[in-house]
C-alpha cells in the first residue's frame, strides 16, 4: 500500500510553492489545506486571506466555508468581501488558488456552465470571487484532478481569465501586467506556462507517473520542459501534520 494518496501528494506539492512571508487568497478544500500545511511547516509567516473577510488567521482546524468563524481565528482583521477584493486590486496579494470544471491550455477556467450558456447541460456555481482573484492577484495556482474532459480546449465558458488566447492577450485585454496563471498541480504532475506562447507546460512528474500518461489524460497538446523534474513525495513530517493537524477528519485527504 502506498504511504500517501494522490490528494496528499497534490496538497504537499502546492504547499511547497508558498514561501514564508507571502500572501495567499484561498477558498476551502485542498487550497486551504495547502495553505495550512505551509503555515505549519516552512512558512509560519504566510498571510492567508479569505474571500468573506478573514485576514491572517492562525487556522485551528479545517474550515468548512470561506465565512466559517475559524477563518477569523486569531486573525489581524475581520473585514468583508469588498476589502479583500480591494486588497487584491491594489496588488498586495501574491497568490490565489482556484479550480473549475474545465481548464484550457492557456489557463482559462470554467466554473459556470457545461454546454451552451442559455441552455446548459449542467449549471455550475459560477465565479464567486474567482474572476476577481485571478484578475488581480499576482500568481494563480490551480489544484485539480486531471482528465480529458476537465483539461480541454473546447471550454464552454470562460468564468476566470487565464492568458486568454495566449501570447500578450491578457495584457492587451487590460488586466494588470505580470499577473496570470502560475502553476497547475494535478494528481499526475505540475505544470507552468511557457513564457512566449503562454501554453501549459509540464515541468515535474509525480512519482509513479510517466509523461505519456500525463499527455493521455489531457484534451490538448501539452508542452514539456527541456529538463523534466520529478516531484518529491510527501515527507513523513508533512504527512503527519497534514493528517493529524490540518485534516484529522479526513474531509479533504480521504479516509483510505
Amino acid at each position: 500500500m502506498a504511504r500517501h494518496n494522490v490528494m496528499e501528494q497534490m496538497i504537499c506539492a502546492a504547499a511547497r510553492l508558498l514561501e514564508n512571508g507571502a500572501t495567499v487568497a484561498v477558498g476551502t478544500g485542498a487550497p486551504c489545506a495547502a495553505a495550512m500545511l505551509a503555515q505549519k511547516t516552512h512558512a509560519p509567516d504566510l498571510l492567508i486571506l479569505f474571500e468573506a473577510g478573514g485576514v491572517a488567521p492562525i487556522l485551528p482546524e479545517m474550515p468548512i466555508s470561506v465565512g466559517d468563524s475559524r477563518t477569523f481565528f486569531k486573525g489581524v482583521m475581520a473585514t468583508g468581501m469588498c476589502e479583500i477584493m480591494e486588497t487584491c486590486q491594489r496588488g498586495l496579494v501574491d497568490y490565489t488558488f482556484l479550480g473549475g470544471a474545465q481548464i484550457d491550455m492557456y489557463g482559462n477556467l470554467n466554473s459556470t456552465v457545461i454546454g451552451p450558456h442559455a441552455e446548459p447541460k449542467v449549471r455550475l456555481p459560477g465565479s464567486g470571487g474567482a474572476n476577481d482573484f485571478a484578475s488581480f492577484c499576482w500568481r494563480t495556482m490551480v489544484i485539480t484532478p486531471q482528465d480529458t474532459r476537465r483539461f480541454t480546449n473546447d471550454i464552454d465558458y470562460i468564468t476566470t481569465p487565464g492568458f486568454l488566447t495566449g501570447g500578450n492577450a491578457r495584457d492587451e485585454a487590460g488586466l494588470p501586467p505580470g499577473t496570470g496563471p502560475y502553476r497547475v498541480i494535478t494528481n499526475m504532475a505540475i505544470m507552468d506556462f511557457e513564457e512566449a506562447s503562454r501554453r501549459m507546460r509540464v515541468i515535474s512528474l509525480h512519482p509513479g507517473f510517466t509523461i505519456e500518461q500525463v499527455r493521455a489524460s489531457c484534451g490538448f497538446e501539452l508542452l514539456v520542459a527541456d529538463v523534466l523534474g520529478v516531484t518529491d513525495p510527501p515527507s513523513d513530517e508533512e504527512l503527519a501534520i497534514l493528517r493529524d493537524e490540518v485534516d484529522p477528519g479526513r474531509y479533504i485527504i480521504g479516509r483510505s
